[in-house]
């Protein structure tokens, strides 16, 4: 898959697409929040909670560290 900019439910639906969007972006920011290195790594690109949208840089971080959906 190409490293490119994803909406944070777009992405969680990839890895859990038979949950609904809002399970499955919880599901995806635990996982993110329970990976010490993956959420340092991401901080370190300018990462915010708030944030609606992954860049490039941070969604090849996720797939580095989660695998690829």
């Amino acid at each position: 898959m190409t490293k490119k900019t994803f909406s944070k439910t777009e992405l969680a639906l990839l890895y859990a697409p038979e949950l609904e969007p809002r399970s499955a972006l919880n599901r995806l920011m635990m996982w993110i929040k329970h990976n010490r290195d993956l959420y340092a790594a991401l901080l370190a690109t300018g990462y915010r909670t708030n944030q609606k949208l992954f860049t490039a840089a941070q969604t090849a971080l996720i797939f580095q560290y989660l695998g690829e959906p």
